[in-house]
């Protein structure tokens, strides 16, 4: 009897690999409606100052060659496990990716996107182009959409776990505020009873909890200009007001990314910092999780949990890098 082959597909937001496609790139994100000059230009000159390609792709495709290995090593049931990377907005596209899986010959997909946090607007838009593609070549292939992981242990634990290390270079680890952070979505979403905000909050408190952190806020950040409300309070006006709370030793940690990109680099490491530096606070930032072992260990158990057949006791190997 042949075994059964599951195909993993792990899906972030994606990233342009040279300046001269941004405009492109933004073109994408905005479903086709061409950005104005300005925009392109302001998008273009942070890439400029972070560098290009940010390292959003080769930590995805990193981590997608350890989960297989490891998922190889220690199948989570008697089958085979492949691992494939989509990017909702660039390349390697998302329905490249399942057609690579169907091509496979794979009889089950886990859909997983790098994002533990479940909203409608983001999440559900990488659904939609799984679903499609599949529609379009392989309707029988048996769909597992994971839609949030947001109270993953090894996840938590993670990040608790950098964010205690780098508490503790402050010089008095005690005074440090840990402010959590993730992608700002239009406000409207809490009026259509999405769980974004409140699996944010879940997490921040989770991570907390775990690292020993007593003072801690949540922001956002990477708010767009819309003309429409976004979720706040935006990180910039956090720092403001710690400062003016007299709080000067500040630690920022984003739950809702887990990679390097533009969003970390800039964001956090350009905007929230120079604007620290301005107001005399220290901030600092954990490494991100990128492809570490600790959350390939994390994404094995993950898959682990939606297997319907666990394997027969065996012995076991395990991916020490």
């Amino acid at each position: 009897m042949p075994l059964n082959h599951t195909a993993i597909l792990l899906m972030a937001y994606g990233s342009p690999n040279r300046l001269e496609e941004v405009e492109a790139y933004f073109t994408d994100i905005r479903g086709g409606r061409t950005p104005s000059r300005e925009a392109v230009a302001e998008l273009t000159s942070r890439y400029r100052r972070v560098g290009v390609p940010t390292p959003l792709l080769a930590v995805s495709l990193e981590l997608a060659g350890r989960l297989e290995r490891q998922l190889n090593l220690d199948p989570p049931d008697d089958g085979i496990y492949t691992v494939h990377l989509g990017m909702k907005h660039w390349t390697p596209r998302i329905a490249t990716a399942v057609e690579e899986i169907i091509e496979s010959g794979a009889d089950r997909l886990i859909a997983i996107v790098l994002a533990p946090h479940y909203s409608k607007i983001s999440i559900g838009g990488y659904r939609r182009q799984v679903e499609q593609a599949l529609g379009r070549g392989a309707p029988d292939i048996r769909l597992d959409f994971v839609e949030s992981w947001h109270e993953l242990d090894g996840f938590l634990e993670a990040v608790a776990e950098n964010v205690r290390i780098v508490r503790a270079e402050f010089t008095d680890p005690d005074d440090v505020v840990a402010v959590f952070t993730a992608h700002s979505l239009p406000a409207r979403i809490l009026d259509e009873g999405d769980p974004y905000q409140e699996q944010l909050l879940r997490t921040s408190e989770l991570v907390a909890r775990r690292a020993g952190i007593e003072q801690w806020r949540f922001s956002y950040q990477s708010q767009s200009h819309t003309g429409e409300p976004w979720l706040g309070p935006d990180l910039v006006d956090t720092v403001e007001e710690l400062a003016g709370q007299a709080h000067r030793s500040v630690l920022v940690a984003s739950v809702g990314f887990i990679a390097d990109h533009l969003e970390i680099f800039y964001d956090i490491d350009i905007e929230a910092k120079e604007k620290a530096d301005s107001l005399g606070i220290e901030l600092r930032r954990p490494p991100m999780l990128n492809a570490d072992p600790r959350l390939v260990r994390a994404l094995h158990a993950l898959v682990a949990q939606r297997s319907p057949h666990p394997a027969l006791p065996r012995e076991r190997g395990r991916e020490t890098k």
